[in-house]
C-alpha cells in the first residue's frame, strides 16, 4: 500500500507539474500573441517626464531617452513628438533632455510614465498630413477590412501594412514622401485591428494567417485600376509582404518589397517578446511550444516565404543591429543570399520597427533610390 500510495502521489505530482508547465508556457506565448495595436510592446521602457519647457522635455536617462533621432511619446491620453537630444542644455547626471516638437493631444506633466514609439502622427491622412484620402472597406476571407486610401496619379499602388504593436498610424511616417511620388497608397488594418474582424482564435498569428488579408488587398487595388502593387510592410507587416509575394494568385503585380524589420525567425521573436516581460529562461522553450500548439504557426512556413531563392522582384531591407525583436543577421542572410534583388539599407541605434525615425533623411534616400526604376 505505501508503495502504491508513493507512485500515486508521484503521478499526481507529475500531473500537477505538466500542467503547470502547460499553464506557464500559455501565459509566456502570451507576449507575443497577444501584443495589442497601438500598445507599446514589452521591450520598451517607460520613462518619466521630469520636466516640460517651451520646446524641450526633460526624461530619465536610459538607452531609449538617448536614441538618435524622432519618436512620438506616448502615454495614457498623451501623444507628442520629440526630436534629437539636446545635449547643450544643462540636465542633471539621471535626465536627458530631447527636444519637444509638438503634443498631439493631452498634455505631459512632472512624473509622467512615457513611452518611445515609431508613429509621429495620431489620426488619418487628412487630419494628420492634410492628405485628401477615402475611408474604404477591403473585402477579406473575415470580413472587411477598414483602409486609408491616399489617390495619385500613377498606375503602381503602394499597399502599406503595419507590425507588431502598432497600428495603421505607422505608416503615416511615410505616407507625405509617397504622396509627393503620385503613388496612390492604400493603408490597410487586418484581423486583430480596430475596426477589422478578430482572428478566430483571437490571437496574433505573426503574419502566418495574416498575410491572406493582404492578399485582400492586393485584389482590392488590382479591382480599383493597380496595374503594379508595391507591398510595404513593417515587423510582422514585412513577414505578411514576403508570404505573399510567394503565394498570392495575383503575386505577378507585385512590383517591389520594402521590408522593414522583417520578422524572419518568430521563434526568436517570440522568445524576445517573452523575455521582455521578464519570464525566466527555462520557460521560453515552451511558450514556443505553446505558441505552436495554439496558433499552428510554424517556423518553416515563415523561413520558406524569406529564402533567398524565392524572391523575384527587387527588394529594399531596411534593419538594424540593435533590433531586439527581429535578429538582423536573418535580413543580413537574405541580403547576402540575393544581391542581384535586395538592397540593405543598415540603421544603427535603432529599436524595432523604427529605423526611419532613427535617422528620416538617409531612410528616405534609400526610398527614393529603390522607387524611382519601378515608377
Amino acid at each position: 500500500m505505501r508503495t502504491l500510495r508513493a507512485a500515486a502521489a508521484a503521478v499526481t505530482a507529475a500531473t500537477a507539474a505538466g500542467a503547470a508547465s502547460v499553464a506557464a508556457g500559455r501565459f509566456a506565448s502570451d507576449a507575443a500573441l497577444k501584443t495589442r495595436p497601438g500598445k507599446p510592446l514589452p521591450t520598451e521602457p517607460r520613462l518619466t517626464v521630469h520636466a516640460t519647457t517651451a520646446g524641450g522635455i526633460t526624461l530619465t536617462r536610459a538607452l531609449a531617452s538617448r536614441r538618435p533621432g524622432t519618436y512620438g511619446l506616448a502615454a495614457d491620453g498623451t501623444h507628442a513628438v520629440v526630436g534629437p537630444v539636446q545635449d547643450d542644455t544643462p540636465h542633471t547626471a539621471d535626465t536627458v533632455v530631447r527636444r519637444l516638437e509638438s503634443v498631439s493631444h493631452g498634455s505631459l506633466e512632472p512624473g509622467d510614465k512615457v513611452w518611445l514609439v515609431p508613429n509621429l502622427y495620431v489620426g488619418d491622412p487628412g487630419s494628420a498630413l492634410g492628405l485628401e484620402h477615402a475611408d474604404v472597406d477591403v473585402p477579406g476571407e473575415l470580413g472587411a477590412l477598414p483602409a486609408w486610401f491616399v489617390p495619385a496619379v500613377r498606375d503602381t499602388w503602394v499597399i502599406t501594412v503595419h507590425g507588431l504593436g502598432a497600428t495603421r498610424e505607422h505608416p503615416l511616417n511615410v505616407m507625405r514622401f509617397l504622396h509627393q511620388r503620385q503613388l496612390p497608397v492604400l493603408d490597410l488594418a487586418y484581423r486583430g485591428d480596430l475596426g477589422a474582424p478578430r482572428s478566430p482564435d483571437g490571437l496574433n498569428h505573426l503574419g502566418e494567417t495574416e498575410w491572406r488579408d493582404l492578399d485582400a488587398a492586393i485584389r482590392y487595388a488590382v479591382r480599383y485600376g493597380a496595374r503594379r502593387v508595391i507591398l510595404y510592410g513593417w515587423s510582422t507587416g514585412a513577414t505578411m509582404a514576403l508570404r505573399a509575394a510567394a503565394h498570392s494568385a495575383l503575386r505577378e503585380r507585385i512590383s517591389g518589397l520594402i521590408l522593414d524589420s522583417p520578422v524572419l525567425d518568430w521563434e526568436a521573436t517570440l522568445r524576445a517578446l517573452a523575455g521582455a516581460r521578464h519570464m525566466p529562461g527555462f520557460l521560453l522553450p515552451l511558450a514556443v511550444r505553446a505558441a505552436q500548439g495554439r496558433t499552428g504557426v510554424r517556423g518553416d512556413r515563415i523561413a520558406s516565404a524569406a529564402e533567398p531563392g524565392r524572391l523575384s522582384v527587387p527588394t529594399l531591407l531596411v534593419h538594424g543591429p540593435d533590433d531586439a525583436i527581429a535578429p538582423w543577421g536573418a535580413s543580413r542572410r537574405l541580403a547576402a543570399g540575393r544581391t542581384d534583388l535586395v538592397t540593405l539599407l543598415a540603421v544603427p541605434e535603432a529599436p524595432h520597427a523604427a529605423m526611419w525615425n532613427a535617422d528620416p533623411g538617409a531612410y528616405e534616400e534609400a526610398l527614393r533610390r529603390f522607387l524611382t526604376p519601378l515608377l
